[in-house]
C-alpha cells in the first residue's frame, strides 16, 4: 500500500506528467517518501547536495542565515513543487536551509539515480532545465523587489505574486490558503513584523484584502495589484 501511495503521489506531480508507465515504475523503485513532522529540518547548509526533494502534501522554507545570524527565508515550497534541485548542478555544499512549516510529505530521490533516470528521457530533462531557469528568474525578481522597492510596496508585491501563483479563483476573489505568519513574510519582504501588520491592515481598511491565520483573500485583485504598484 506504502509503495502504491507514493507511485500516485509521484504521477500527480506536473513535472513527471506524460512519463510512460516503465519510467513511472523506475522512479518509483529509485525514490523515497516521508513524512515530517511540523518545524523540522529536512537538510542543512553545508551539507553535502546529495538528493533532491519533491514535496506532495505541506509546507517548506527555505532559509539562509545572515551575517549577524538571523534567519532569511529565501523560498517557501508548496505542494506539487520540486526543492534542492540544484544539487543537480552543483556537486558542492547546500548554501540553504529546509525547514517544514507544518507536517509534511515529501519524495527524495538521489541526485545520481536522478540524473540517470533523466539521461533517457529528453523531455524531462528540458523540463528540470526550464525548472531552474524559471525559478532563477523569479529570485532575480525578487531581488529587485528589495534593491528598488520599499517596505510597504515589497509586502504588497510579494502578496499579490504569492495570489497569482498560489491562489485559488472565486468569482472575482484570490483565496491564499493556509496563509503565511505575518513573521514568515516579513523574513521574506526584509522588513519588521510590525511592518506588514500595518501595510496589511491598511489593505484590510481599503476594502482590498481580508486575513485571519488561515487564509487571506484579495477583495479585488486588481485594484491591489494597482496598490502594489505604486
Amino acid at each position: 500500500m506504502a509503495q502504491k501511495s507514493k507511485l500516485w503521489y509521484l504521477e500527480n506531480f506536473n513535472l513527471f506528467r506524460g512519463l510512460k508507465n516503465e519510467g513511472m515504475e523506475n522512479l518509483n523503485k529509485i525514490s523515497s517518501m516521508q513524512t515530517v513532522s511540523k518545524s523540522q529540518p529536512i537538510y542543512f547548509a553545508k551539507e553535502p547536495s546529495r538528493a533532491i526533494f519533491f514535496l506532495k502534501e505541506g509546507r517548506v522554507k527555505l532559509t539562509r542565515l545572515s551575517q549577524d545570524g538571523k534567519e532569511l527565508i529565501i523560498a517557501i515550497v508548496n505542494p506539487g513543487e520540486v526543492f534542492g534541485e540544484l544539487a543537480m548542478f552543483d556537486e558542492g555544499e547546500r548554501t540553504d536551509y529546509a525547514y517544514t512549516i507544518e507536517e509534511s510529505i515529501l519524495c527524495a530521490i538521489s541526485k545520481n539515480d536522478f540524473q540517470k533516470f533523466i539521461e533517457k528521457i529528453p523531455e524531462l530533462n528540458l523540463r528540470i532545465t526550464k525548472l531552474v531557469g524559471l525559478k532563477l528568474k523569479k529570485f532575480s525578481e525578487r531581488i529587485e523587489d528589495l534593491v528598488f522597492k520599499d517596505a510597504e510596496h515589497r509586502v504588497l508585491s510579494f502578496v499579490y505574486s504569492l495570489a497569482q501563483e498560489h491562489g485559488k479563483r472565486i468569482g472575482g476573489e484570490l483565496i491564499i490558503k493556509p496563509f503565511l505568519t505575518h513573521q514568515d513574510i516579513a523574513k521574506l519582504t526584509a522588513c519588521s513584523r510590525q511592518t506588514v501588520n500595518t501595510v496589511l491592515t491598511d489593505a484590510r481598511e481599503k476594502g482590498l484584502l481580508y486575513f485571519d491565520r488561515k487564509k487571506a483573500i484579495l477583495k479585488d485583485p486588481v485594484s491591489f495589484k494597482a496598490l502594489a504598484s505604486k
